[in-house]
Order: structure tokens, then C-alpha cells, then sequence
């Protein structure tokens, strides 16, 4: 008989979505509800156009500090290494307080900091503002995730999750609309202060959105019993050590998940760009084009496998969208035309972030019920702390890989990007499909029913919350059929 994480692979039909639940489902949701999904999913595009502000400047940053792209490079890595610090801070501050004013205070952080590299003049202030950019940037994905996800119907997580997860590729095609238009005439400072600035609206609008509605009952719950907030952290710590003891080992699989699925991500993202340039000989301009191109693909895949993972399963998903990137690597980096390369980026990402559009709620099924927010925001950015020197590794690489393109009529020696990029996502591919297929899937959990982290007992997975109701448009659409 075959193990039982392959026998499980498709979820049992009564936890599929049909597709008329999926409709009912959708005409229930109220205005709080939609606003709350697509708060969560523009805070997690200012994320984006934030951090991928560096890949798309890494020429003009060398040539401001005078500086060779791997030493560039390292300001990718030291943003990525301090992101679990603010994970942890605050995942922390929303599971125990609420989702809306921790993730405002994030999206202000994160306007500063992204104000203050536009204004740095040298290369130790731009790297120690990237770093402390990190931590705000940390804190953004796991509250982004939870405020936009626990508030859905569950027939609506797996495309809500892969619309969620896009809002990353939108924020890096944002940007890169940005690079080529406003960047072109006014220099690289201006593409951080547009960030800044989109940052700061984000966190405006996210003041009139109401918290979420989990918090609000589980606050409502503890006041009528009389508890203080001093009592409630008490709880919270508790219930968080009794969480560690029961799902170390599940922590452990997710940060080795999340590990590989970002070395996926950011060594197919984060010079991109600069692998046209330098190995394919491409000016900025049809560099900066491609990339909105491959992020055309990105937003189309994520919300084809958010969708499709409703009804085949999440890690089923997973593992057809990551197989799609190991087919079409030779396109990504054989050809030499424009078009053809372009082509080829496009359908990587489709697979690259089709993958990526099921994490959100992947993560949250697994997660244990009342650390929605600090479970799956720490283990994505610890896997992002693991993978931080992916453009670093690349950028080394290429630099002792040499190929020869015609440049000017000359045959000219040039970093090889190509094939570094592709023997390293090619090994990556493999390891995540791997540790996807042997891992846990909780298809269709009603996570939001559970008790909250500051409430007795909440660290236990079946801790469930007092005068809650399991609405399944599912049992809906069966008896309206019947």
C-alpha cells in the first residue's frame, strides 16, 4: 500500500469545493469582507514594489557607489536576513492584539525606511537602511495572509489565496512600470519614494477597515468574562509555549518548505533582469519589458492554481506548477531573441508563482488555529533567511562562468547568467517537490472557528470557540440542487 502522504495527495470529495458553493459562496461576501481581502492583498503589493525597487536598479546603484553587482547584491541579502526578525515581532503583536494596527504600524515602518534609502549618499547608509527595511518588510506577509484569508468562506480560500500571493508580482510589475518610466528621466531615488508614498496609502486605507471579525468575537468573549489584558498575555504566552512543545516538528517542515520554495523565487526574480543585460546583451529598457512580461505570467498562474488547488488539493498543486518550471527552463535561458525569452520568463513564473498561490492558505490549514499570523509569517521568513544569498550565489557564479556574446559586431566574454540560473532552479525545482509531497495538507480546515491565541486552551489544535457556526456552501449548493 503506498504511504499515506501520497493516498492523501487529492483531498476526499466531501472537502472539494463544487463549483456552484463557489458562487454561492462568493455572492455572500459582505463589503467588511472585501475589504478586508484586498487590504491584506495591497499591503502585500507595497511589500513587493518595496523590495524589489533594488533588482530593478542594481546598474545604477553599482554606478552610484561605484560598487560591482555582488557587492550590490548583498543589500537583497541583508533585507531578506533580517526579515524574521520583524516576522516574529510582529506575528506576536497580531495574533495577541488584532490584525489592523499591527500591520498599519508595518506599512508605516516600511514608508520611512523606503523614504530613507531614496535619500542615502553612501553605500554603508544604503546597506544599513536595506537591513532595517527588513524588519518592517518581515512583518507584512504573515498579517497580510491572516487579515485577508480568515475572514473568506472556505470556498473561497484556494483562488482568494492565489489572488493574495500575486499581489507580490503585481507590486514587482508595478515597479517595474515605474523603473521604466519615472526612473528613465528622474534617476534610481525616485522609484523608493513612489514606494514610500504607495506604502503610506496603504496604511491609510487600512485605517478604515474594520479588525477582523475573529478578533473582535474572541476580545468580545474575554471582556464579558472579566479578563485583563494583563491576564490575556499571561494566556498568550502559555498557549504559545504549548504550541512549540506540540508542532515543533511541523515548524521544522515548514521553514525546510518555505526555504526551498524562496530560493525558486528569488533566483528566478532577483536578477532577472540583470541576467538579460548582461548575458543576453539587452538594453534596460527591454530587460525592464520582459520582466512585466514574466509578471503577466506570474498573475495568471497564481490565480489558476489558487483555484484549481480548491478541487485537486493544495500540495497536488503545488507539484504540477513546480514540474511546469523544470519543462520550460530551456526556454528561459537557450534562446537569444527578445520574443522567445520572453516567452520563456512568462511561462516560468506561471509555474514559479502558480506554486507560490497556494502557499498563503497552505500555510494557514497547516498552521496550528491560533497563530495564524506568527506561525506562517515566521516560517516563510526564515525560509527567506536561508535563501538570502540567491542572488549573491548567482551573481558569484556567473562572475566565474564566463560566455560570449557579439556586442558591437566583437565577440565579447560576459557573466554567465543562464546557465547558473538554470542548473540552480532546475535543483531547487526538484528539492520542492520533494518536500511538498511527503508534507501535511489540512484541505478545507475551518481555521477561523478556532479560539484565539490570548484565550485558554488556545494553543490546542481542538480548541474550538464558544457560539461559532461551520457555514459550508457546499451542504448549501447540495440541498439546493436536491
Amino acid at each position: 500500500m503506498a504511504p499515506r502522504f501520497l493516498r492523501e495527495l487529492v483531498p476526499r470529495r466531501e472537502k472539494r469545493a463544487a463549483t456552484g458553493s463557489v458562487v454561492v459562496a462568493v455572492k455572500s461576501l459582505t463589503l467588511v469582507q472585501w475589504a478586508q481581502f484586498w487590504s491584506g492583498w495591497f499591503a502585500w503589493t507595497c511589500d513587493a514594489i518595496d523590495f524589489f525597487a533594488v533588482s530593478l536598479t542594481v546598474a545604477p546603484l553599482a554606478l552610484q557607489f561605484n560598487k560591482t553587482v555582488p557587492n550590490i547584491t548583498t543589500a537583497l541579502t541583508l533585507t531578506l536576513l533580517f526579515r524574521p526578525v520583524g516576522a516574529i515581532i510582529f506575528g506576536i503583536l497580531s495574533d495577541r492584539f488584532g490584525r489592523k494596527w499591527p500591520l498599519i504600524c508595518n506599512l508605516l515602518l516600511c514608508c520611512v525606511f523606503e523614504l530613507g534609502t531614496g535619500f542615502v549618499n553612501t553605500f554603508p547608509q544604503f546597506l544599513g537602511v536595506r537591513a532595517l527595511f527588513g524588519i518592517a518588510m518581515g512583518g507584512i506577509w504573515g498579517l497580510s495572509s491572516a487579515s485577508a484569508l480568515e475572514n473568506l468562506p472556505v470556498e473561497l480560500r484556494g483562488i482568494a489565496s492565489g489572488v493574495l500571493q500575486e499581489g507580490y508580482a503585481v507590486g514587482y510589475l508595478i515597479a517595474a512600470v515605474i523603473n521604466l518610466t519615472l526612473v528613465a528621466r528622474h534617476g534610481w531615488r525616485v522609484l523608493f519614494w513612489t514606494g514610500a508614498g504607495i506604502s503610506f496609502f496603504a496604511a491609510v486605507l487600512r485605517v478604515f477597515v474594520p479588525e477582523s471579525a475573529f478578533f473582535l468575537r474572541a476580545k468580545e468573549q474575554e471582556r464579558a468574562r472579566g479578563t485583563n489584558t494583563s491576564q490575556k498575555t499571561k494566556v498568550f504566552i502559555k498557549e504559545t509555549k504549548e504550541m512549540l512543545k506540540t508542532h515543533w516538528l511541523l515548524c521544522i517542515y515548514a521553514v525546510l518548505l518555505m526555504t526551498g520554495f524562496n530560493f525558486l523565487s528569488h533566483g528566478s526574480q532577483d536578477l532577472y533582469p540583470t541576467y538579460l543585460e548582461t548575458t543576453k546583451g539587452f538594453s534596460t529598457h527591454d530587460a525592464t519589458v520582459a520582466t512585466i512580461i514574466s509578471n503577466c505570467g506570474a498573475v495568471a498562474g497564481g490565480a489558476i492554481a489558487g483555484s484549481a488547488s480548491q478541487y485537486i488539493g493544495r500540495r497536488l498543486t503545488i507539484v504540477i506548477f513546480v514540474l511546469l518550471v523544470g519543462v520550460f527552463i530551456p526556454l528561459w535561458v537557450l534562446p537569444s531573441s527578445f520574443s522567445a525569452l520572453s516567452a520563456g520568463a512568462f511561462c516560468i513564473q506561471v509555474g514559479v508563482q502558480g506554486a507560490w498561490g497556494v502557499i498563503p492558505i497552505q500555510l494557514a490549514e497547516m498552521s496550528p488555529p491560533a497563530f495564524r499570523a506568527t506561525f506562517p509569517g515566521v516560517a516563510y521568513q526564515l525560509g527567506n533567511m536561508v535563501s538570502a544569498a540567491s542572488a549573491q550565489i548567482e551573481a558569484t557564479g556567473a562572475a566565474n562562468l564566463k560566455t560570449t556574446i557579439i556586442k558591437n559586431g566583437v565577440p565579447t566574454p560576459v557573466a554567465d547568467y543562464a546557465t547558473v540560473q538554470a542548473i540552480f532552479i532546475g535543483v531547487v525545482a526538484a528539492f520542492v517537490v520533494i518536500v511538498t509531497i511527503i508534507g501535511p495538507e489540512n484541505h478545507g480546515s475551518h481555521f477561523e472557528n478556532h479560539k484565539a491565541a490570548f484565550e485558554e486552551g488556545g494553543g490546542r489544535d481542538d480548541a474550538m470557540a464558544d457560539n461559532v457556526s461551520q457555514t459550508s456552501y457546499h451542504d448549501v449548493d447540495e440541498k439546493g440542487s436536491a
